[in-house]
């Protein structure tokens, strides 16, 4: 039986999150749309971020002598994503942290890479931000494809490529770098460096353009003659002969797709309300095939909300949920782009002004079936575990 009772404590943190939505998320997104570029790390509503205790690490300290904070589980999380995607997906990603690569540094790394790469968020003096860089101008979707190389010296590593499309990676204090030992040897020979900043050779950084999610950066840069201290090897020596490179990229992925699911379905869920607002005070609703479309989206948003609480609660009971996590994610991205599509059709002209949350939404959500494997990725999976098609 699957239980999706939701309780007192998680009813309190999505009402509290919808209020911040509502007062400070997307004021943010609208105001970094309008702008048409991510919003600066000197940006007040980064200081507010950092006043209300976020952009912290889940890790306790040195010795584990501080209080661990504990993750919520995997459909808290989801109703969480769900609720602040509804305000603004790209604030959620702008916000300042340990970001993706936590979740590796926690369960890969050594005790002193945890306290030199984590303490900092502890107690943060000022926003900060980390970030993980797989994507390359070759390697998208294919993430055993991916051409920066990593060469072992006398004292360390040297690596050399080039990465795109990397979320907050100008104003990262450090970036968790995929890289391969050997381009012919696939996914085996994938190990992931901790570089930081400043460090000489890192470099080129430029914010690139997009359609849509303009609040947050997604930033190109180039590695050349990197040098990383041999320390910097995630998980040190002991993780470079386990080969637990490529592994340790998958598990940062899968863990993250329900969670996008999540977004989309957020997402499809603003565009959806927005439609209806319109709808009613335009009297659209007076006419039955408005009407009848509006409820048939409305029932695809709430299949796509059931197929991502699913996937949570397998993992949630640690039970394997591969094809439902690819499920969730392809599913809520199609149907986001759908309410969107809607919704934009219904507003006609009003959308095309560029100053309408559905116009905005319909050029946000195209990322939500593109980030952490394309749709066509997504089926593939579930196709090789349904019904057999070849690796």
């Amino acid at each position: 039986m699957i239980e999706f009772r939701v309780d007192d404590e998680t009813r309190a943190r999505i009402e509290a999150t919808r209020e911040l939505g509502r007062s400070e998320f997307r004021p943010a997104g609208l105001e970094a749309d309008r702008n048409g570029a991510p919003l600066p790390p000197d940006h007040p509503f980064f200081a507010r971020c950092l006043a209300r205790g976020e952009g912290r690490t889940r890790w306790p300290g040195p010795g584990g002598g501080g209080e661990a904070r504990k993750p919520p589980s995997i459909v808290t999380m989801l109703l969480l994503a769900e609720e602040l995607a509804y305000w603004d997906r790209g604030v959620i990603i702008a916000t300042p942290g340990p970001g993706l690569p936590e979740t590796s540094v926690l369960s890969m790394g050594t005790e002193e890479q945890k306290e030199r790469f984590l303490g900092p968020f502890l107690a943060p003096d000022k926003p900060r931000w980390a970030c993980f860089a797989m994507t390359e101008p070759g390697a998208g979707s294919d993430a055993a494809a991916i051409r920066t190389t990593a060469r072992k010296d006398a004292d360390g590593w040297i690596l050399n490529g080039a990465k795109c499309f990397i979320g907050s990676a100008s104003r990262s204090d450090w970036i968790l770098v995929q890289a391969t030992l050997d381009p012919a040897r696939g996914r085996e020979a994938q190990r992931a460096f901790l570089v930081e900043r400043d460090t000489p050779g890192l470099g080129g950084f430029k914010i690139e353009k997009k359609m849509g999610l303009k609040a947050y950066e997604s930033t190109s840069f180039t590695l050349e003659d990197v040098r990383v201290p041999a320390a910097n090897l995630l998980g040190g020596e002991a993780r470079y002969e386990r080969k637990a490179g490529f592994k340790a990229a998958m598990q940062t992925f899968n863990a993250g797709r329900p969670v996008i699911g999540a977004n989309a379905v957020g997402m499809a869920r603003a565009a959806l309300d927005e439609a209806l607002r319109f709808a009613r005070e335009t009297r659209l609703l007076d006419r039955d095939r408005v009407r009848d479309r509006i409820e048939a989206m409305a029932r695809r948003v709430r299949k796509a909300r059931l197929v991502c609480l699913r996937a949570a609660w397998l993992a949630d009971q640690r039970r394997g949920n591969i094809v439902e996590a690819s499920m969730a994610k392809a599913l809520a991205a199609q149907v986001a782009q759908e309410a969107t599509h809607l919704g934009l059709e219904l507003v006609g002209i009003v959308g095309a002004s560029g100053d309408n949350l559905i116009e905005k939404l319909y050029r946000d959500v195209k990322a939500m079936d593109i980030v952490e494997g394309t749709g066509q990725i997504q089926r593939m999976i579930i196709a090789r575990n349904l019904v057999g098609l070849p690796r």
